[in-house]
């Protein structure tokens, strides 16, 4: 036990952040949509705030806002990627033709709109996985036939 806490002492853990690989099953696109109209929702605060002397007030929105727009965009990412990889499989590519591509634009989607403050790429965003919820929610319909 001593050894394991010097090894843990000189070697810290990290960390580590996985949605089950068991698989369990358990796929549902509402966590990426949240996310993204969580994105949108802040652009708007941004946007609303006071381009001119702005309060201490305005400048503290405006921090947690863009935090997270940035935090919700990455989770968008996440859960995105968790559906990509874990859920969809090689059969829903003849459903789904486009399936990558449209999965490659939404996680561009959600780098773009963690990189700037933009209500066309936030609505574009949420346009995106709601496409891939339509998507997720056919295979799914196929899959209990």
């Amino acid at each position: 036990m001593k050894l394991l806490r010097i090894i843990d002492f000189v070697f810290t853990p990290k960390v580590a952040y996985a949605h089950c690989d068991v698989p369990c099953g358990i796929y549902d696109p509402k966590p990426a949509q949240i996310a993204a109209a969580t994105v949108v929702k802040m652009v708007e605060k941004i946007d609303g705030l006071p381009k001119e002397n702005a309060t201490v007030e305005d400048r503290n929105l405006f921090v947690r806002s863009v935090w997270t727009k940035e935090e919700h965009a990455r989770r968008c990412k996440e859960e995105l990627l968790i559906l990509w990889t874990d859920f969809f499989k090689a059969e829903h590519l003849e459903m789904f033709p486009d399936l990558h591509d449209k999965f490659w634009k939404a996680t561009k989607l959600c780098s773009k709109n963690k990189q700037s403050v933009d209500m066309k790429a936030a609505q574009e965003l949420v346009a995106a996985v709601d496409e891939i919820a339509e998507m997720f929610n056919k295979a799914k319909a196929a899959a209990s036939k």
